[in-house]
Order: C-alpha cells, then structure tokens, then sequence
C-alpha cells in the first residue's frame, strides 16, 4: 500500500508542477504574440519618434515624395547617392582616426 500512496503523492507532485509550467508557458506565449508586440511598441513609439532626427527626415522625405509623385524616383536615386558617400566618408573617417591612433603610439 505504501507503493500506491508514494507512486500517487508523485503523481501529484508532478500535475502540481506540470500546471505552474502550463500557466508559465501562457503568460510567455502572450508575450510573444503579435498583438501584444504591437501593443507595447504603440506605447513607446510615440517617445522613441518624438526624440530620433531620422524619424523627422523620413517623415519630411514621405510628405515631399507625396506631394511630388513624379520625383520619387529622382529622389532614391539622390538617397542612394548621399547613403553611398556619407557610407565611404565614415569610412575614411575611421582610416584617419586608425592613422591617427598609429601616429600617436610612435611618440
């Protein structure tokens, strides 16, 4: 008899257990699930937007390529031109300061 009892008192420990997971498991999956994201950005979006200068430049660039549909075009080929030099300047930036540093340990 006392086999039965232990073999069910284990049973117990284990459903005991198995439910504090399934309940854990739930409050994660909600985390996880889209609208729950989507609710939480929606709450810090308006600071984080408020407070970046890209986000400003991006909202001017969407309201002139509304206004002027025509140059949308113009207007990537120009983006993609700046993105390409401010990409080589930064990286010219970085051989300079390399240098520098360089320079720096001779003395």
């Amino acid at each position: 008899m006392s086999r039965i009892r232990e073999l069910e008192e284990r049973r117990l420990a284990l459903l005991t257990k198995c439910e504090e997971q399934r309940v854990e498991l739930a409050y994660r999956l909600e985390q996880v699930r889209p609208s729950a994201q989507v609710a939480n950005f929606a709450q810090r979006a308006p600071q984080m937007a408020m407070n970046h200068p890209l986000a400003w430049v991006a909202a001017v660039a969407g309201i002139v390529t509304l206004l002027r549909p025509k140059r949308l075009l113009s207007w990537l080929t120009f983006a993609t031109g700046a993105v390409s030099i401010l990409s080589r300047a930064t990286q010219l930036l970085k051989v300079f300061v390399a240098l520098r540093a360089l320079r720096q340990g001779f003395r």
